[in-house]
């Protein structure tokens, strides 16, 4: 049978097209039954509290610039969303007195906005470099300060951001999970051409690089309200992305579920699909099945209900 036309932008792909059985099934889940989707491969965490899980998701960037020397250069590749371990990340390499420079420690960041062709300079208001600057770098001691030429933003030439990933170990790469289920913004592709009676195969999909990519119209409206005051025109509807090439060179992928950037339903939806091993371009998040090491980390008040509730 032809799969279902999309519920929310009938030219495009998403999570609106896959069998009712599963989406009935990711809501049906509740926070027990998603700490037992766990398996080898694939860990999910649990957090009671904001100051926990956003500082376990410092940690990672600290851990992750310990393990770099100069002759084995390491580094994180972080999101914009969430945002809030960014303060804490300066606050504990101050603390610690952690030398980026002597360490030759990297950072990525996974994607940035375009407008006229062309990506958005730091001057930008929703620019994710200026705010990677002002939430964290730029709040570390001059001293212990990473050298800029070891922090590498999709925002020039993007093969030499892809390779960048060949010359540095990227221990984790770290994400959200956007309302299209998407990481970075890896989004479901239009339903066009070839892909117009369904979407790419996962291993077709795991072929794209870091690239200019066109955003689905929900991750248009979520960046809306999670960065613009719900401000739609402020929004471009291009940008440059980490594509799953570099996602699979990363040693470790781990993705933040603070609860107010997807939903109930959709935080439950890939955790299951992920742990069903179900792979499917129209939901993105859901082809990290298939890397060697993915880790869930929820915070237990955002999880909410997937039932319904009128309000």
């Amino acid at each position: 049978m032809p799969r279902p036309i999309s519920k929310l932008a009938e030219g495009w792909w998403d999570y609106t097209t896959l069998e009712s059985e599963i989406l009935e099934d990711a809501a049906r889940l509740t926070p027990k039954d998603l700490q037992q989707l766990g398996r080898p491969g694939f860990t999910v965490k649990f957090y009671d509290t904001v100051q926990e899980f956003y500082s376990a998701q410092a940690l990672e960037y600290i851990d992750a610039w310990k393990q770099s020397t100069p002759d084995n250069p390491a580094g994180i590749c972080g999101p914009i969303g969430p945002t809030e371990q960014l303060p804490i990340v300066a606050l504990m390499v101050n603390a610690l007195g952690l030398d980026l420079k002597k360490q030759a420690a990297h950072f990525w960041g996974m994607d940035e906005w375009l407008e006229g062709g062309k990506p958005v300079t730091v001057g930008h208001p929703l620019s994710f470099a200026r705010c990677d600057n002002e939430l964290c770098f730029d709040r570390i001691c001059p001293s212990l300060a990473m050298p800029e030429e070891n922090k590498h933003f999709p925002t020039g030439d993007l093969d030499a951001y892809s390779r960048s990933y060949d010359s540095v170990r990227c221990v984790v790469m770290q994400g959200g999970q956007g309302e299209i289920k998407h990481w970075a913004f890896n989004d479901p592709l239009p339903r066009t051409g070839e892909f117009q009676d369904a979407p790419p195969t996962a291993e077709k999909y795991r072929e794209l690089g870091t690239r200019i990519v066109k955003l689905h119209p929900v991750t248009i409206v979520q960046n809306a309200r999670t960065s613009g005051g719900g401000n739609v025109h402020l929004v471009p509807t291009h940008a440059c992305t980490v594509g799953p090439k570099e996602t699979w060179k990363a040693e470790k992928v781990s993705i933040w579920h603070p609860g107010h950037h997807d939903n109930p339903f959709g935080i439950r939806l890939t955790s299951l699909m992920i742990s069903k091993g179900i792979t499917d371009a129209s939901v993105p998040m859901s082809l990290l099945a298939d890397h060697p090491q993915v880790q869930f980390n929820y915070l237990r008040p955002g999880l909410g209900s997937a039932q319904i509730e009128m309000h």
